[in-house]
């Protein structure tokens, strides 16, 4: 009897998990913020990598990474490696798109501590004296992998880290 109530709650979590997981396969987080400076800074800080350390959500949570930049930073092709948490995160970001002061694209290539590839869009919008920018984060992946980030909560760090990144662009950006 209490093999079949263990069995019965294990299949139930197992198939809570793999509905919760499906709804997990393409996550997108969109995130925006208005800056109150030119539409210049703000291009230049996204579309430079060499300035991402100064606003990286992941940077401020390790700044002990190694990071280099490859190709012709501002440009497509332009690379962002970066190497942390004592060799546990590894992996790197490329601009695929620009349109330039309007519109930069990023396809990341990330190896450790799990293999995905996400896109960053960002999308820049001169109001009045501020600078909307809106970021949109997309990572498609497979059920298995849906599973365990439904299981660890990866979205809501996802939605955190990204939150966390748009607040330090801001504030790198207007001093």
């Amino acid at each position: 009897m209490i093999a079949i109530v263990i069995v019965s709650i294990v299949v139930l979590l197992l198939g809570l998990g793999l509905y919760k997981a499906r709804k997990l396969q393409h996550i997108h987080v969109q995130k925006q913020v208005q800056i109150a400076t030119d539409l210049t800074t703000v291009y230049n800080h996204v579309a430079y990598l060499e300035n991402f350390t100064k606003w990286s959500p992941f940077y401020e949570a390790d700044p002990t990474q190694i990071t280099k930049v490859t190709g012709t930073d501002g440009q497509v092709g332009a690379q962002f490696h970066w190497e942390g948490n004592g060799g546990k995160d590894l992996g790197y970001q490329e601009i695929t798109e620009i349109k330039k002061y309007n519109y930069i694209k990023m396809e990341c290539d990330i190896e450790k501590p799990f293999k995905a590839h996400p896109t960053f869009e960002y999308t820049l919008e001169q109001q009045e004296d501020t600078i909307v920018l809106t970021q949109d984060f997309n990572l498609e992946s497979g059920l298995a992998a849906s599973f365990f980030m439904w299981l660890f909560g990866a979205k809501t760090d996802m939605d955190k880290m990204n939150g966390r990144g748009m607040e330090l662009l801001k504030q790198t950006c207007e001093q």
